[in-house]
């Protein structure tokens, strides 16, 4: 599968579609599973509470996994994406209700970087609980 994007069709300042992820005790509990990451911040309450945490909080590779999905829905190919780093800037609370947590992102094209290798520079922007959780977010991404 190739990007489906045509580098020369995209400007700078160009918006991808943003999407929303809901986050669930339970879909902390998946993601422990496949990742073998299971840190009791990330399942017991009562332990994150005791290290200073206001609840238990999302693995913050979900998080960044979650955010970068934005781009490769976008370019249609997960392989386009060259590069892509984030600072965890808050983690990202998951409240055991209902509703869990959501981590809303946007992402726009904040650079065209190389003609010849038709890649673009990404960024993106992701919130959960009106504050941002992902700082300097960016994805480089080689185009059609």
């Amino acid at each position: 599968m190739t990007a489906k994007i045509s580098y020369d069709e995209v400007e700078v300042g160009t918006e991808l579609p943003g999407q929303s992820f809901p986050v669930t005790r339970e879909t902390l509990v998946r993601y422990a599973g496949a990742s073998g990451d299971f840190n009791p911040i990330h399942w017991n309450e009562k332990f994150a509470k005791e290290v200073g945490l206001p609840d238990v909080i999302a693995h913050g590779m979900f998080t960044m996994a979650s955010a970068i999905r934005v781009v490769t829905d976008w370019v249609g190919d997960p392989a386009a994406v060259a590069e892509y780093g984030v600072r965890f800037t808050k983690p990202v609370v998951v409240p055991n209700d209902d509703k869990g947590a959501l981590i809303e992102v946007s992402a726009k094209v904040g650079a065209k970087l190389d003609d010849e290798a038709r890649t673009v520079r990404v960024d993106l922007t992701a919130v959960s609980n009106d504050q941002k959780v992902l700082g300097r977010s960016r994805a480089v991404v080689r185009l059609a």
